[in-house]
């Protein structure tokens, strides 16, 4: 992924491409997010020995809603018909490279989810269930942490 312009020039863009739109999120809702992505996690740890694919699915399905909620607590949210990738582009142009491997982790998850989500006959590993629990882990707790670092009124209960 590249990291190429500058934060508002990003917002500009995407903004007038429809790719995203301003949304004032309150706290609460940004916690939901989280609290339900925290959630996926244990859903998808799970289910890992019950279906890779699932356990897979909901590991990205974790990470795309502390993206979402990463979003929300900035002011937008995706639209159109790219939202997953907005959530991963908009999430690698705040946090930047120092974040570019867990991103790119992310990333791959989201096509790889898409392919087993709609294409016949795509299965995932138990490896690889495994290797995207842990980097949704890690995903999350670092949204999480952002979070609490940008909440000096500590309204958020995790």
């Amino acid at each position: 992924m590249e990291k190429k312009m500058t934060f508002d020039k990003f917002v500009s863009e995407y903004l007038s491409r429809g790719l995203m739109q301003k949304q004032k999120g309150s706290a609460a809702d940004v916690e939901k997010l989280l609290v339900r992505s925290t959630k996926d996690l244990k859903t998808a740890k799970a289910n890992l020995k019950i279906d890779e694919g699932i356990a897979y699915s909901v590991a990205y399905l974790a990470m795309l809603r502390a993206g979402r909620a990463f979003m929300l607590l900035k002011g937008f949210r995706p639209s159109d018909g790219y939202q997953h990738k907005t959530v991963v582009e908009f999430v690698h142009q705040v946090l930047g490279d120092e974040y570019g491997t867990i991103i790119g982790h992310f990333d791959r998850m989201r096509r790889k989810r898409n392919l087993f989500t709609y294409e016949i006959d795509i299965s995932v590993s138990f490896k690889e269930a495994e290797n995207a629990l842990h980097s949704a882990e890690t995903f999350v707790n670092v949204i999480v942490e952002y979070v609490k670092r940008e909440d000096p009124q500590g309204r958020f209960k995790f």
